[in-house]
């Protein structure tokens, strides 16, 4: 069960991630239309403007992961969010499609995504990390449901400039909601590397490594199937285009609800290897009814359905098992590659998702995504299981310094990381039960002074 300080921290993180994807996502259905009247707009300008949000991203995320182990996370996201918000006020007084580019570009330069994510990490208990991850995950799925029926919309009241001003509020709102969440200070037993080196000690994990294939591979198929199904939506559903955020928004609140037993038996019984292997197995089952019966309604939303699925379980599962499986150090930056590899799939995605639509053979390009589901259940079959940390929530002492008091705690053999929170006046020590013998027990009593069941 997560207390008071999770869920408000939780839902202040999800908030600031929904909001950053609102503003982003809003764009996206409108653009390549409304766009037209910018000058010197042509189609290849407008895909370039759509795109090159992700593209810095895709570039910056590491760099800002980079900084966020090795400085306070918290300004880090101020400094991503203030970005996001000036990128959207320069593409809104743009009035030439350069204009527009460079501001996406600013916007996307704001690559805080990973930090609002170790952030995440950091203020909630290992127990409750799946579940923490799945309100942000949550919060995705429905911005995005959200500003495709919103953007159309929203667009004929301001028109396109009014929806980039629409974007700038959300950045600012989204600092807002950073308020909500303390400040922490983290201690670990760090031993410091130059950044090129901490990186490739993260590049050379091969279960990170996994895990980033799949983040890659799922936004791929994820962004080229929301490319591809549209005009199939239309032709064999007989579903208009403006009515689509309707078949959405129902597909994934069942996939919601439907993901939640699989996340709670992956953390609680600990099998969170075969749920994730499981949800990879259910968006080759959805693709595959999709390559058979893409021409029946029924099949079509009985495949997207089960795609929605398999989607959500990822999508909580994948940052969660992220967080447990990166170096305690190096938490961000392993993030920060994901991100990175998210965005690079998406744009892939989308590249490959237009080069479908040329197919003259439906089934065949449903079969080539499944390949790619395929190839990525052969890659994620080497994950080992994750290692499981447990937290202890402590009172700060009185009468000692902080410092001290973490450095004793890091001293005992099992403890990873202590976060403090000096304005709660709390402390999450994460530690690995299996490690803590019964010398390292004594000293903890000692130290507390008090026994804990542990």
């Amino acid at each position: 069960m997560m207390n008071a300080l999770e869920r408000r921290s939780t839902f202040a993180l999800s908030s600031i991630f929904a909001l950053r994807m609102l503003g982003l996502f809003m764009i996206i259905p409108v653009f390549a239309v409304a766009g037209q009247t910018y000058q010197y707009a042509t189609p290849a300008l407008l895909g370039f403007a759509v795109g090159v949000y992700g593209l810095s991203q895709a570039i910056l995320q590491i760099p800002f992961s980079l900084w966020a182990d090795r400085f306070s996370r918290k300004p880090l996201v101020v400094i991503g969010l203030l970005l996001f918000a000036l990128g959207g006020a320069v593409a809104a007084m743009s009035h030439t499609i350069y204009g527009v580019i460079l501001g996406r570009a600013i916007a996307g330069a704001g690559a805080v995504s990973a930090v609002v994510m170790a952030l995440l990490a950091d203020v909630t208990r290992e127990e409750n990390r799946t579940k923490a991850m799945a309100a942000m995950g949550m919060s995705i799925g429905l911005s995005f449901v959200v500003a495709f029926s919103l953007g159309p919309w929203l667009t004929h009241l301001v028109g396109i400039s009014g929806l980039f001003w629409v974007t700038t509020i959300m950045g600012l709102a989204a600092i807002v909601m950073l308020l909500l969440v303390p400040k922490t200070t983290r201690h670990h037993r760090n031993f410091q590397h130059g950044y090129l080196k901490q990186l490739k000690h993260v590049l050379k994990m091969p279960d990170l490594n996994r895990l980033h294939f799949s983040i890659f591979s799922l936004h791929l198929l994820l962004t080229a199937m929301f490319i591809y199904v549209p005009s199939q939506l239309i032709r064999y559903a007989d579903i208009p285009l403006e009515k689509h955020g309707l078949v959405y928004l129902p597909l994934l609140l069942i996939g919601v609800i439907c993901s939640f037993p699989s996340i709670i038996v992956a953390e609680k019984y600990r099998k969170m290897r075969s749920i994730f292997l499981g949800a990879i197995v259910g968006v080759v089952v959805g693709l595959l009814v999709l390559v058979f019966g893409y021409q029946s309604k029924y099949s079509l939303l009985l495949g997207l359905g089960i795609f929605f699925v398999a989607f959500n379980v990822m999508e909580a599962l994948l940052p969660s098992w992220l967080s447990k499986a990166a170096p305690i150090q190096s938490k961000a930056t392993a993030m920060g590659v994901n991100a990175s590899a998210q965005f690079l799939g998406a744009f892939f995605g989308g590249t490959l998702g237009g080069q479908l639509l040329m197919l003259h053979n439906t089934s065949t390009g449903w079969g080539i995504l499944v390949g790619i589901a395929m190839i990525w259940a052969l890659v994620s079959f080497g994950l080992q299981q994750p290692r499981y940390l447990s937290s202890l929530i402590l009172r700060l002492p009185e009468g000692k310094q902080t410092d001290e008091w973490t450095s004793q705690l890091l001293a005992i053999h099992g403890i990873e990381e202590v976060v403090v929170m000096l304005d709660e006046q709390v402390a999450y020590v994460k530690l690995d039960k299996k490690q803590l013998d019964e010398t390292a027990r004594q000293h903890l009593t000692h130290l507390l002074g008090k026994e804990l069941v542990i």
